[in-house]
């Protein structure tokens, strides 16, 4: 796949504050980013290590499960979060029909005062894939009552199709099952997903390590979701730099554009048009 230009599917130019012109940002909505990294913020050991991973990661935006909020200031996580550094994507896991995740959306939009929402709806407990029908039918409501809408869903590109076509702002297809760290089973199918989509592409769930994270940026995705796999490694902190580090390689590389593979060797240095005192004897 060819590269494009930065910010082709994303588009736009960057608000105040948080890019330069000719910038190369993820356009979400009116929501624009330098990092193309979004960082979770539960399954760590303790606030403090959440907090130095969100450093280390570089991330502009956190996600947040509305149904963790705690009530007790003591206890919301929202007390260990700058939001003057990171923009909160509130999402409706825990969901299991439309209905449930557009009603924690609303609600998450009161409490957090933002438009942005992360679409999960949940069609089995066992392996966390999305319900594809309850999806789609919570993706036009949330959409309707002018919300940014992130979508999760399976790597099938006929539903990330139909997803897109409810005016969500980014479709987000599953690399792997949730927290299975098995990275991207099926690239096929997200070049397949980029090719087709026109919206930004963003591989949420699955990854375990930061190879994983660079093979899916070289794809051309616009940006990598992902919690477990710095938050169980065994040093969170240096993951989540390493995070960094790869979303910025494969977005780097994707943009440079790779050589084609071939069977058979290429020399680096040819002796073609070298002096015939270098050349190899006839």
């Amino acid at each position: 796949m060819a590269a494009q230009d930065p910010g082709a599917r994303s588009g736009g130019q960057a608000g105040p504050g948080q890019a330069g012109p000719g910038e190369d940002v993820l356009v979400l909505g009116k929501h624009r980013f330098r990092s193309r990294l979004i960082l979770g913020t539960g399954k760590y050991r303790s606030t403090e290590e959440m907090q130095a991973c969100h450093e280390a990661s570089g991330a502009e935006m956190v996600t947040v499960a509305v149904r963790r909020l705690d009530k007790d200031p003591a206890k919301n996580l929202l007390n260990f979060i700058d939001r003057r550094r990171y923009a909160l994507l509130p999402n409706t896991a825990g969901c299991y029909n439309a209905e449930d995740a557009v009603r924690f959306a609303h609600i998450a939009r009161e409490m957090l005062e933002t438009d942005l929402v992360k679409l999960e709806v949940i069609g089995d407990e066992r392996t966390l894939l999305p319900d594809p029908v309850d999806t789609l039918v919570a993706a036009e409501r949330l959409v309707r009552d002018g919300f940014t809408v992130l979508c999760y869903a399976s790597d099938d590109p006929i539903l990330c199709r139909r997803i897109e076509g409810t005016g969500v702002t980014s479709v987000m297809p599953a690399g792997s099952p949730i927290g299975s760290g098995q990275g991207v089973l099926n690239p096929f199918n997200i070049r397949i997903i980029l090719e087709t989509l026109k919206v930004p592409i963003i591989v949420d769930a699955g990854v375990g390590t930061a190879s994983d994270v660079a093979l899916a940026m070289e794809l051309g995705i616009d940006g990598v979701l992902l919690n477990t796999a710095v938050a169980l490694a065994k040093e969170p902190v240096r993951m989540a730099r390493a995070m960094r580090l790869a979303v910025e390689a494969g977005r780097e590389a994707y943009l440079a554009g790779r050589i084609p593979k071939k069977l058979h060797a290429s020399a680096s240095s040819p002796l073609e048009g070298m002096p015939p005192w270098v050349q190899r004897p006839s």
